[in-house]
């Protein structure tokens, strides 16, 4: 029975995503192989470890008896000679483990497309259990939470693509626009009350409002840790407004965006 389109299209999304942390599961592995000890390889890896943990659990219906759960876990682990776990297996090794159940997820996805028999796995199972993503119900404006949550998906699969300025300038605008949602709520006469400057805040830039926000007690000092090419992303835009590609975008501009966003949502929606 040939597969429902909406189907088709969440097990394309799954393949896209698992190819993008093959890809950076492989990056890691030659780091690490270069030296070990590096702190920033290390965190980079145990980052890309974190985002595998999250895939696999959704595929595997947050099941930790399901077979792609139980290969995750067993990564981590060294077998002794009589089959049981004896200690951690070494970081590269564990990379090359991780890749394999990456490779296997595919694989049965893959499967599941052209029909093959997929009673023992199945994503598109879990992704109906689950609840439907609400990352930005805190956000005051109902009417921009759909427009972010498709935002934050297109950023994602534009890190995952490689399309670093894309992924940057996606997030730059989702974190511009919660950060404005916010301060409209606050209101003007208590942002003045606490020292924010004078004027409409759709007139300030992005710095000014990432600065207000903090000032005010809105968000905490994340924001710090953003690339200057992230604070000047409204810069790069052509006479009729449109974006244009930034090529001085690196992967690492891109990925530590994606983070200061990811924090200032936690500041913003404490509960979550």
């Amino acid at each position: 029975m040939p597969l429902d389109e909406t189907i088709r299209t969440q097990i394309e999304t799954y393949v896209t995503h698992l190819n993008g942390l093959i890809r950076r599961g492989r990056e890691a592995r030659e780091t690490l192989a270069k030296d070990p000890s590096d702190p920033a390889a290390m965190a980079a890896t145990r980052s890309w470890q974190e985002d595998c943990g999250v895939t696999i659990n959704q595929l595997s219906g947050g099941s930790k008896s399901h077979w792609l759960a139980r290969s995750f876990s067993g990564a981590f682990l060294m077998r002794s000679a009589d089959g049981r776990a004896a200690q951690g297996a070494p970081p590269t090794e564990i990379v090359n483990r991780l890749i394999d159940v990456l490779q296997q997820a595919i694989a049965t996805l893959s499967g599941m497309e052209v029909g093959a028999d997929a009673s023992e796995f199945s994503p598109t199972s879990a992704l109906a259990q689950a609840p439907a993503p609400r990352r930005f119900e805190f956000v005051h404006n109902s009417d921009i939470r759909p427009v972010l949550e498709q935002a934050y998906t297109d950023s994602r699969q534009a890190l995952e693509q490689a399309h670093y300025d894309l992924a940057l300038r996606t997030s730059c605008g989702i974190l511009e626009a919660i950060v404005t949602d916010a301060l409209e709520f606050e209101g003007p006469a208590a942002l003045a009350a606490k020292g924010a400057p004078a004027g409409k805040i759709a007139d300030w830039s992005f710095p000014t409002r990432l600065a207000v926000a903090e000032k005010v007690g809105l968000i905490r000092s994340g924001c710090a840790r953003l690339p200057a090419v992230a604070r000047t992303y409204r810069d790069h835009a052509d006479a009729s407004g449109a974006s244009t590609p930034n090529a001085s975008v690196s992967e690492r501009d891109a990925r530590v965006t994606g983070q200061v966003l990811h924090v200032v949502m936690r500041d913003l929606y404490p509960t979550r």
